[in-house]
């Protein structure tokens, strides 16, 4: 299994630089071929390797494969460490990025730099594997900062994109702010206990918890500190609520980036991460009441923004926005397995909807404004299928004690474990409300989504003169309307074209996600949450004595687990009666631009306040410093002050030195005169 292991996590590193290094001269398609069957062979090794975690009794083992940094007590190896957490994350990433591979044979069909791109997807891969295997904080830290810059590289793909560029960089700066907590506390861990080794470090932690930092006057618990300063990490790279806002404006990268990065893997890591640290969360009360929090806010923010959104992609981001809030208050209240089972099931159903809305945007010419499109169900028959699939999926439809897709089982625990967290604390009522509210946001907005799509009356090419429901395209739609290639495919075609299916090479990666999205939640709720979780788990989650939310969510009131069910189909039904029934009215009510149809359609101006704060606030300051202390301050007193007095004086006095003889001998004679009356007048008194 070492070995086996060790395959898993190089083989994308491989495929990264032969296509990375050698992609032009070897060309294309082996560029292509290398990279995408490197993939495969990782994923095919990874499921077995879940296959014999899961049914085979294979005990958690780390393979030590070379000293990394060694200062001191500062001591990491390169390491890559299998548990259960592990091992899911390794099924989750080769798989979603081996289909995403495959898919973008077909979608990036017409791009030039396809080497570049697929060692870009390459080296995401690589990094995110070696996060998820990482034994320590620096290799754990490594693979942090590794999918950060693969990300940049991919979100700014299209370089010569303006906005791809603003939304690559605006990506690595917010990352940059949250990565800075992250590392804050590693150097309190580090601190604290003398080891960043998680074997080390996790035995010490319930006797260590009572270890205070005195600042201020104050004692504060180091252990909260550390996963609060943690917690910041993940907050930048899940895009949690104060540091989401780059999470939308990466969709100007290719889509099938969208399906790899904002889905399914580095958004994901932040909640690996809380749930890898469980044995220090568990004893940190006020980090996971803040952990519990935030991701409830994240939950309910991003979902009233996806409301209000038109570009395909953008309401499928808010979207991932929203179920990672789900992710992270599922942590926050004990139920680290719950919140791992949504992570699985989400990676799914959200690669499929992402991959779908490109299969979408593939047929519609690269148009990604849904208010342009509009009945593609009969021309898009397999995309539209899939896609209604992961719809049902993400709303969580499902009858309990029955059944339903795979997000049924891990939303729903997730809003139960809430419930049953709340007997304990109170505040955990605040995760639960929000939970089943933002479910009947979720279906409304999924299924705007889906009516908008591929019902109603079209709007596209010769339908598009005959739209008489008042559908506008403002600027701000218009930046992200269409992908990399601009109004015309490379095909030539304008919007006149009718609609078309994608090839077979994009349907198929589909068509196996939406068997995910459809039965990963029946066949795995028993291991991950269900009677064998214990068995599956094996210690890589830690639950304190006294954490018994996850039993408990299986014993609520009926009325709790039949609440998102309704909440889910009020959404739906509304969804159906604005879109389908009464089409046309979304419209209106866009048109009218209301106070709270500006407000969410702004994404509650977040991103207008941080200009109005931080951005220009940093550009007043750099003006400050440049224009007032740089050239005012020292270029004045220093290369534009004294120097330059002393340098004019020195160039006006150089020249009195004429060279001529009879100069100087005029100037010794004027000296003598003048010595000579001096001593004259001197000596007269």
């Amino acid at each position: 299994m070492e070995t086996l292991v060790t395959v898993i996590l190089f083989a994308p590193l491989l495929g990264a630089l032969i296509a990375g290094l050698f992609g032009r001269r070897i060309g294309n398609i082996p560029s292509q071929a290398v990279t995408t069957g490197l993939l495969v062979l990782a994923a095919v090794l990874s499921w077995y390797n879940f296959v014999q975690w899961t049914w085979g009794h294979m005990e958690a083992f780390t393979v030590h494969l070379a000293p990394f940094i060694n200062v001191g007590d500062f001591q990491s190896n390169w390491s890559i460490r299998i548990d259960a957490l592990s091992s899911v994350m390794l099924v989750v990433v080769t798989t979603v990025s081996s289909l995403v591979h495959i898919y973008s044979w077909g979608y990036m069909a017409e791009d030039d730099s396809r080497p570049r791109f697929f060692a870009y997807l390459s080296l995401f891969t690589f990094a995110m594997l070696a996060l998820v295997t990482a034994a320590d904080f620096m290799q754990l830290f490594f693979g942090w900062e590794g999918v950060g810059l693969a990300s940049y590289l991919l979100i700014g793909f299209w370089f010569k994109k303006p906005s791809a560029n603003a939304a690559s960089i605006k990506a690595f700066v917010v990352n940059r702010v949250g990565d800075f907590g992250f590392a804050l506390g590693i150097m309190t861990v580090f601190w604290a206990f003398g080891s960043i080794q998680f074997a080390e470090i996790f035995p010490q932690i319930a006797a260590g918890a009572s270890k205070t930092w005195e600042f201020l006057g104050r004692d504060w618990p180091l252990v909260d500190l550390a996963c609060v300063l943690l917690f910041v990490g993940a907050m930048g790279k899940s895009a949690q609520f104060f540091l989401h806002t780059w999470l939308p404006d990466a969709m100007e990268g290719p889509t099938p980036v969208s399906a790899l990065i904002h889905a399914a893997t580095m958004v994901t890591a932040g909640v690996y991460m809380v749930c890898l640290l469980s044995p220090m969360f568990e004893y940190a009360p006020v980090a996971k009441q803040v952990v519990m929090f935030i991701g409830a806010v994240t939950a309910l923010f991003a979902a009233t923004v996806g409301l209000a959104q038109n570009d395909i992609k953008r309401v499928i981001a808010y979207s991932t926005c929203s179920q990672l809030g789900y992710m992270f208050f599922a942590a926050g209240v004990g139920a680290y397995e719950a919140a791992m089972f949504h992570l699985f099931t989400h990676a799914f159903f959200k690669a499929l909807l992402f991959l779908g809305a490109g299969s979408v945007i593939h047929g519609m010419h690269h148009e990604q404004d849904m208010r342009k499109m509009g009945g593609l169900w009969k021309y898009l028959p397999f995309t539209y299928f899939v896609m209604t699939l992961g719809t049902i999926a993400i709303t969580g439809l499902g009858i309990p004690g029955i059944g339903g897709f795979a997000g049924f089982y891990s939303k729903d625990t997730i809003i139960e474990a809430a419930f049953a967290a709340a007997q304990h604390n109170p505040s955990a009522y605040f995760a639960f409300l929000v939970g089943v509210f933002a479910a009947g946001l979720t279906a409304f907005y999924s299924w705007r989504l889906a009516f908008m799509t591929f019902h109603g009356t079209p709007k596209w090419g010769e339908h598009a003169a005959h739209d008489d429901h008042g559908h506008g395209h403002d600027a701000h739609a218009d930046a992200h309307a269409h992908d990399a290639h601009g109004a015309h495919d490379d095909h030539g075609h304008g919007h006149d074209h009718k609609p078309h299916e994608s090839p077979w090479v994009m349907l198929f990666p589909l068509a196996v996600l939406a068997v995910g999205a459809v039965a990963a939640g029946f066949v795995f709720a028993g291991f991950f949450v269900g009677h064998h979780e214990a068995e599956f788990w094996r210690g890589a989650i830690f639950t304190a004595e006294t954490n018994h939310v996850l039993h408990e969510a299986h014993e609520v009131p009926t009325w709790v687990k039949w609440a998102p069910l309704v909440a889910t189909l009020l959404g739906m039904v509304g969804a159906w009666y604005v879109y389908i029934v009464r089409e046309g009215m979304g419209a209106a009510i866009a048109a009218k631009r209301g106070p709270l149809w500006t407000f969410l359609y702004n994404k509650w101006f977040f991103d207008e306040l941080y200009d109005a704060t931080f951005v220009r606030a940093a550009r007043f300051l750099g003006d400050l410093f440049w224009k007032g202390g740089d050239q005012k301050l020292i270029d004045g007193l220093g290369p534009n002050g004294v120097a330059a007095v002393s340098a004019a004086v020195g160039k006006r006095t150089g020249r009195l030195q004429t060279g001529y003889v009879y100069h100087y001998a005029f100037v010794m004679l004027l000296g003598v005169a003048g010595l000579l009356t001096y001593a004259l007048y001197q000596w007269s008194r």
